[in-house]
């Protein structure tokens, strides 16, 4: 955006000064970087963003050492004032690089949030670690440092592990060169807010544009009979009735280095938007602000954003009844467990869920504005949580809006991409459902009464647990990339642990298992592991051995309380000390390959039986050889001799 005074050679700084002083971030950081080149602290390369190490060029000094530190400080200042942390974090190092820590103090503090930004989590961590330490003075920055460092330590955990959705910037004409916000979807057209260049007024003002959701071609911007003359007038953040025939808006203006917001509506008369009105007391408190209203499906409550009294502090969430005419009749905050002493902004509310989804500064995240969702019950809301990595971002992530058309997309505002802009963000959900069926391995018949538990295979926890009842059917919802297990313990069933099968795996929404078995057992009941085969007159085991054996390894792991005797049988080909050595020997590699696979050898013992337990005849009545029955005695089998 281009600074809007005159540039002076001889005086950056006043007029940066002056910007400054009116909040003009971006007019001043322009001022203040024209004052850093004529000190040589701009070289031929930007100052690197060196998160915490030494600058890559040494820069020819200029100026006196105070001016210098100023025009860092305030650049900084400057920077991170319209949120640009990327520019602002190399200004702050600066300070601190020319030992001026001690002049500005909070220098140190405001390095390591732009690290956070800028997701340099564990120099963040160090930095404001650092401040903490050595920072005397007032209470409340210091309490900024801890809460960043606990944003650090949880968006470290987000990220390695994020939500199952994919966050894309919108293409085409949805976003610009200003800022692209607060979708609002209806009758197959999108309505925003947008501070694109306007051609007729040749500046960049907030506006509320209009365009087909499946058009290619420019937005449309949507324009209101007004009564008042205000230089720089601004609309934004649109919501409307269920009928479409009134719109609320936010409406702004700026005299100085203050802003002034309210809360307006205009009705549709005929195809044209009518005069806006301000909305009454109820909701425009005089000398306080009001912003970003959000109305309900049924038309029946305004939720909005207010600093108005009653509040816990900054901007609030409020929600108010609608009456005939459009005002409210009357509002109320949503209390301390919803809105905190910072900010809380983008209020959207689903009747049906009774879920609020809304952004705040003042709960455990990532950075910046993060969003939490909220339900109702009984009038009481439950503590709102974070919704995770890439849904929030290390900076500002607000109005979220579902599509109607598509249950499993909805869409955000976020400045990640952006040095100092929110932009339009198509998300897609990908989180779904883990579902199917229990049944017995040998029946292969529905198995009732089976504890099936939903577990983070990292910290252990469970997180969901049910029983199968006669349908046998079990279902779990999949949100993050986090490892995850599902257990299965039914009594007289060996349990079974089986890891939830990678996201990026998953063709559809819905996993679909038609059935997982539990094998029944009973203590000294034997079981036979079938095609465990070994070389003619040897014990040594074949590869394929090997793989069946892994499943009684499995069950051994699974089941950390047995006890097992692993036994080999042999035909009656051959003398009884013969086949009990060697069916010994057999019995022996099994478990010696067992105990390799990680089982304690306190667990698990050899027994060899020879040709002494057969389960089929040797020989036929006739007396001739029964090769089917010598067969079935050449096996090996496992029992349960106890559980602990």
């Amino acid at each position: 955006m281009a600074a809007k005074a005159q540039y002076s050679k001889d005086n950056p700084r006043a007029l940066g000064d002056k910007a400054f002083d009116n909040k003009d971030w971006y007019e001043a950081a322009y001022y203040y970087r024209k004052a850093a080149e004529g000190m040589s602290l701009i070289t031929q390369q930007s100052i690197p963003y060196t998160g915490g190490g030494k600058s890559a060029k040494k820069d020819v000094k200029g100026g006196k050492p105070e001016e210098r530190a100023y025009i860092c400080y305030r650049l900084g200042e400057s920077y991170r004032g319209y949120e640009n942390y990327l520019e602002a974090g190399p200004w702050y190092f600066k300070v601190l690089e020319e030992n001026n820590e001690a002049q500005y103090p909070l220098s140190r503090l405001w390095y390591g949030v732009c690290l956070r930004a800028t997701q340099n989590f564990d120099e963040a961590i160090k930095q404001l670690t650092q401040f903490n330490q050595a920072y005397k003075g007032d209470a409340k920055y210091k309490a900024i440092a801890e809460k960043e460092i606990r944003n650090c330590n949880f968006a470290k955990e987000q990220y390695k592990y994020p939500l199952l959705i994919d966050v894309a910037k919108r293409g085409g004409s949805w976003n610009s060169d200003g800022s692209d916000y607060a979708l609002w979807l209806r009758d197959g057209n999108s309505y925003f807010t947008s501070s694109r260049f306007v051609k007729d007024e040749k500046t960049h003002l907030n506006r509320i544009y209009t365009m087909a959701n499946k058009d290619a071609g420019q937005p449309q911007v949507i324009k209101f009979k007004s009564d008042e003359n205000i230089k720089d007038l601004e609309y934004g953040t649109p919501s409307f009735t269920p009928d479409g025939q009134r719109m609320y808006f936010t409406r702004w203006f700026k005299v100085g280095s203050k802003s002034t917001y309210a809360i307006y509506t205009s009705k549709m008369e005929g195809t044209d938007w009518g005069t806006p009105q301000k909305l009454n007391a109820n909701v425009n408190a005089d000398g306080y602000n009001s912003i970003q209203p959000f109305v309900t499906a049924d038309g029946k409550s305004l939720y909005f954003a207010s600093t108005k009294p009653g509040g816990q502090g900054g901007d609030d969430i409020w929600v108010a009844d609608i009456g005939s005419d459009g005002n409210p009749i009357n509002s109320r905050n949503l209390g301390d467990l919803v809105n905190t002493s910072m900010n809380e902004q983008a209020p959207y509310y689903d009747i049906q869920n009774k879920r609020l989804v809304y952004s705040s500064k003042g709960f455990l995240g990532l950075g910046g504005f993060d969003f939490f969702e909220s339900f109702n019950g009984d009038g009481k809301w439950t503590t709102p949580v974070n919704m995770g990595y890439p849904m929030n971002s290390a900076k500002d992530d607000l109005y979220y809006v579902p599509d109607n058309a598509d249950q499993n997309k909805f869409y955000i505002s976020s400045d990640r991409e952006s040095d100092c802009c929110l932009n339009l963000f198509e998300v897609n959900d990908k989180r779904h459902l883990l579902t199917g069926i229990v049944v017995d391995c040998d029946t292969r018949k529905a198995l009732p009464g089976v504890k099936v538990s939903f577990v983070d295979s990292l910290s252990k926890q469970t997180i969901k647990q049910i029983v199968t009842d006669k349908t046998a059917r079990y279902s779990f919802d999949v949100k993050t990339r986090r490892p995850y297990n599902l257990v299965l313990e039914k009594t007289g069933y060996f349990s079974k642990v089986l890891p939830v099968p990678a996201s990026g795996d998953m063709k559809g929404d819905t996993l679909f298992n038609p059935e997982i078995c539990l094998q029944a057992f009973k203590v000294d009941k034997p079981i036979v592991i079938k095609n465990v085969l070994y070389d003619y007159d040897k014990a040594t085991l074949r590869a394929e051995s090997k793989m069946v054996l892994n499943e009684l390894v499995t069950i051994m792991k699974d089941n950390p309380k047995i006890k097992v005797e692993l036994a080999a049988h042999t035909d009656s080909k051959g003398s009884d000390a013969y086949n009990y050595r060697l069916s010994q020997k057999r019995a022996q590699a099994c478990v010696d390959y067992i105990i390799s696979m990680g089982i304690d050898e306190s667990r698990i013992y050899a027994k060899g039986y020879g040709e002494s337990r057969p389960i089929a005849p040797n020989t036929l009545p006739n007396g001739k050889d029964n090769p089917e029955g010598r067969q079935l005695n050449r096996r090996t089998e496992f029992k349960v001799l106890k559980l602990e």
